[in-house]
This record gives structure tokens, sequence and C-alpha cells, in this order.
């Protein structure tokens, strides 16, 4: 029997055989702001020759899959003939949930998993049962701003010394950077400006498209560490974290505090590891030590865990079997995966 392992995340999906390698693909659909009766599918981006106008289509807001079209259609495609081929009679899988998932959208998953794809088994599990940590997707972002995020931002040690040289004009202002835009035809992927090539005052005559940013660089990351900045009534991860780990058992604490593990695509943003180690340093009793590990690659870290679990002895025991849920229903899931 076979096990296919995803790691169902709100940006990307990061699915392989347990046996095999993983591959990260765009978990939505693409659509263009001038043809939108043409829709692409997780990566057939790669066949799109200008993405510039395109939009996303995502399964997931606010961290919560609530699109079951769109994640059908992802779905459908990972599993089929484009891409696994999956043959659902010899094959279990494991996938994972957010925190805290709402029963409705748990049911709808059980619902599509056992009796629209027919595997044979399934483990839903949270992804910090994979690998401990803490998830926050902000995602509304047409596809070129967001290459943009990923090429330029970065977690700022000290966001208003920052935002003060943020200010300067010219060579003074160490944070400012200019970032050419794809035209898609003979620069098919955008870029930053070398530091010495920069037009620090003045226009540029290579009838290059630059966008110029300054505290976007570091605004835009910051507001995982506070989310209050744009609004929204919640705690940023460093603060998140060890609230979470001070409602464990007392004589629990230190190991968790020397045990946190960043994954996910934003924890690849320079000083993101550093941020969150200096905020949970400071807010933790100064008795407790602390480890805040960024793995090789948190992008697939997660999936990694779930290809060493379908690997255990008692995986058998930890899955919810066809017979399982077609005896039993819902309620054997909510029971055995406990989420």
């Amino acid at each position: 029997m076979a096990t296919l392992v995803l790691d169902n995340g709100a940006y990307n999906a990061k699915i392989g055989y347990s046996h095999a390698h993983v591959s990260v693909i765009p978990n939505c659909q693409f659509r263009s702001k001038t043809a939108r009766l043409k829709t692409f599918t997780a990566n057939q981006l790669d066949e799109i020759k200008d993405p510039s106008g395109l939009f996303y289509i995502l399964p997931f807001q606010k961290g919560y899959l609530v699109n079951w079209d769109v994640q059908r259609q992802v779905w459908d495609y990972l599993f089929g003939k484009e891409m696994y081929q999956v043959d659902f009679v010899d094959t279990n899988i494991i996938i994972t949930e957010p925190y805290f998932n709402f029963s409705s959208i748990q049911e709808s998953m059980n619902e599509i998993l056992f009796e629209e794809y027919q595997f044979q088994a399934v483990l839903r599990v949270n992804a910090g049962a994979l690998s401990a940590h803490r998830q926050l997707h902000v995602m509304d972002e047409t596809h070129v701003i967001n290459q943009v995020k990923e090429d330029v931002c970065y977690v700022s040690q000290d966001f208003f010394k920052d935002m003060e040289i943020a200010k300067l004009k010219g060579e003074e202002n160490t944070v400012m950077l200019d970032y050419v835009l794809p035209d898609f035809s003979t620069i098919k992927k955008g870029f930053c400006k070398p530091r010495e090539e920069m037009v620090l005052s003045g226009k540029y005559k290579t009838g290059e498209q630059i966008l110029r940013l300054t505290n976007e660089r570091f605004a835009v990351p910051e507001i995982v560490f506070h989310p209050s900045d744009i609004g929204i009534q919640e705690m940023g991860i460093p603060e998140a974290i060890v609230y979470s780990i001070q409602n464990l058992p007392e004589e629990m604490q230190p190991h968790f505090f020397k045990n946190i593990v960043l994954t996910g695509g934003n924890t690849l943003f320079p000083g993101f590891r550093d941020r969150v180690y200096s905020e949970v340093r400071c807010l933790t009793p100064t008795d407790y030590d602390v480890s805040v590990v960024l793995p090789e690659n948190p992008i697939t870290y997660s999936w990694e865990g779930g290809k060493l679990i379908s690997e255990n002895d008692d995986f058998e025991d930890m899955v919810v079997t066809r017979e399982d849920y077609e005896e039993n229903g819902h309620s054997i899931c909510e029971e055995k995966f406990d989420i």
C-alpha cells in the first residue's frame, strides 16, 4: 500500500509519495485579468509566458480552507494523470490541516478524501505534529508582487531605526533598493539592481521599469510580528509562541523553549529567525534556555515529518481506514485525530 504525503499549505502544497521526493506546487488557481475565461491550476503557471496580469484564486482565507471548488480542482490536478496518477484503491494519505480547524471543514475533508477520492486510509494531522511551528499567511497579491516580496523583504531587528534610515536621501539611505520589474519579453524575471548601478537622483535612461522600495522591505514582514499595525488584533508570532508554551504544565515549559522550530516560506526572510529568538528571549524567564531553529529547508520540513510518520511501525494504528469510516462516519475521525 502506497502512502501519499500532502502538506496542504495555504500558499504551497508540498506533495509526494513517502518513498520518493517532495514537490512544492502552488496551492491555488490563476486567472488573467485580461482573459478571465482561462484558468491555470497549480504549476500550470510555468506554461504562461506573461504572468504579469495574473491574480490568485485561493482555497484558503485567513488560514482556513473555505473554497472547496478551487481546492478540488487543485487536488484533481495533483492526484490526476498530469502529476501523481494516484491509484486510490492502493493508496493511503497523510494530510495536514490548521490548528483549531472548524469541525465543518474537517467533516468536508473526510467526505472528500474517503467518498469522492476513495483513499484507503487517512491520517489528518496538523503540521505542528510533524514539526513544531505556528503559521500566519497573508495572501492577497499578484504573482509579480509576490515575487518582489520574496526577493527584497527582510525582517528588521530594530523597526524604528530602520524606519529613520528609510527616510534619508541618497547614499545615506542603505535600506533603499531598486527592483527591475519583468517585461516578459527581454526580462523574464524581476531582479534587484546592484547598489553601484542605482540612480539615486533623477531617472533611469535604460527603459527598464523600476520599482523603488524603502520601508516596504521590512514593513511587510513586520505584520507577522505586530498584526495590530494593520488592524488585526492578534498576537505576533513570538508572543504567540510564549503564550502557547506558558499554557503547558510548568515542568514541560523549559523543554519546549529549547525546541522552537520555524517552518514555512516566510521564515526564509533574512532576519526572521534572529527576530523570533530575540523577542522570545525577552518574554521568557531568564532561568530558561531558548533555542530557535531554522531548518535547512523550512518549506518542506513538515512534509519530511509526514514521510517519517508513514514509516513508523504503528502507522496503521494512527490512521482511519476506509472500513472504519464507512462503519462510523465522521465521529471516528474526530475521535482518532483529536486536532
